[in-house]
């Protein structure tokens, strides 16, 4: 077998018991679509970015466009990306906008993401 082969049974065979778990346990169709709508957004190397630099404390607009070397305008858009899934949260104080992570799951989800990818 060589390094881009998938491994597969060589011999098909059902295990009902397990079949039937799996089968029970399916998420509905409206949670995959939000599942996999949370990870493309995640997948997006500025939006990692954002979500790291939140993870601190709230920062306005123009702090996060600071600290990412970015445009006020282009900061804007990938934080209207994450708010719309619920990642992040806004609060107005005057004529500034702070944002910070939406809850505690954003936080367990991106520490999960990096222990594995430093796990050895």
């Amino acid at each position: 077998m060589t390094s881009t082969e998938v491994p597969r049974c060589e011999e098909f065979c059902l295990d009902h018991e397990a079949v039937l778990n799996a089968q029970q346990n399916q998420l509905t169709e409206d949670e995959v679509i939000k599942l996999a709508d949370t990870f493309r957004a995640l997948g997006d190397p500025t939006r990692i970015r954002i979500i790291q630099a939140l993870r601190h404390g709230e920062l306005c607009v123009c702090d996060l466009s600071y600290v990412l070397g970015m445009s006020q305008s282009a900061v804007s858009h990938q934080l209207r990306v994450l708010r719309n899934l619920r990642l992040v949260k806004f609060r107005k104080a005057g004529k500034n906008v702070y944002y910070s992570l939406d809850d505690d799951h954003i936080v367990l989800l991106f520490d999960q993401g990096l222990d594995h990818i430093r796990h050895e």
